[in-house]
């Protein structure tokens, strides 16, 4: 997919992430990363005794993934400025080591403002997994850059360079 910019996007338009399976390397990583190690994610006896019967990855994993989902669309490559918020994110649904997940992506908003650079995008992330249905669900806004204007004509005015 190649960069959008500010006036490429329109409320409505939608982009669908491949979707990756969550390794046990992944739950070990960002266990370590974290410095999470809350017996849920990290100690399969315990685990065993909940009402999940396993080992559950981080919400904070999914987050992180849905983000990366987003990048490797391209939509934003070289257009977006800043990330501006996450705001309302629902964790639906635990993620499980073996899960395949992919990034349902919905334009919903845009702000245009009062800059010539950039204008707002509001998002809504939806993460699901392998049978469609929704672990994580949120929104972010981000700054996003308005088209380059093109260069008007050169005007030649006769003499070399």
């Amino acid at each position: 997919m190649k960069t959008l910019y500010f006036e490429d996007f329109e409320v409505g338009q939608r982009f669908e992430s491949a979707g990756r399976t969550v390794t046990e390397t992944d739950l070990t990583f960002f266990s370590m990363l974290s410095g999470d190690w809350n017996p849920i994610h990290s100690d399969a006896e315990f685990a065993q005794g909940t009402r999940y019967g396993q080992r559950l990855v981080h919400g904070a994993f999914g987050v992180a993934l849905a983000t990366g989902m987003l990048h490797q669309l391209g939509i934003f490559e070289r257009s977006a400025v800043a990330m501006m918020s996450l705001r309302e994110w629902k964790f639906v649904l635990p993620i499980m080591v073996g899960d395949t997940l992919r990034l349902k992506l919905e334009i919903i908003e845009l702000e245009k403002g009062n800059s010539q650079r950039v204008g707002r995008v509001g998002r809504r992330f939806l993460l699901v997994n392998q049978t469609g249905v929704a672990v994580q669900d949120g929104t972010s806004d981000v700054l996003v850059l308005k088209r380059p204007r093109e260069a008007g004509p050169e005007v030649n005015t006769g003499e070399s360079q």
